[in-house]
C-alpha cells in the first residue's frame, strides 16, 4: 500500500518545509528504485533519459548506481 503524506499548509513554514524535506527524499528514493527496476529490465540509458525528462548523459550521471551520492 502507498505511503501517505499529509501536505501541510504553507502558513506554518516551518511545518511546510519540513514536508517539502520529506517529500524530496521519497521522490529520490523512488526516482533510484526506479532506475534500479529499469536496468534490471534492459532499459537504456536513453530510455531512462527520456521517461525522466532530461537527457540520457544527464540521466546517467545524476543516477548511476556507481555514481550515486547517499542523501
Amino acid at each position: 500500500m502507498p505511503e501517505t503524506i499529509r501536505i501541510p499548509s504553507p502558513d506554518d513554514p516551518a511545518e511546510a518545509f519540513a514536508a517539502v524535506i520529506a517529500l524530496r527524499r521519497r521522490a529520490a528514493s523512488l526516482e533510484r528504485e526506479a532506475v534500479d527496476r529499469a536496468l534490471a529490465a534492459q532499459w537504456t540509458w536513453v530510455e531512462i533519459g527520456h521517461a525522466l525528462d532530461m537527457t540520457a548523459q544527464a540521466a546517467h550521471k545524476r543516477l548511476a548506481p556507481s555514481r550515486r551520492s547517499t542523501y
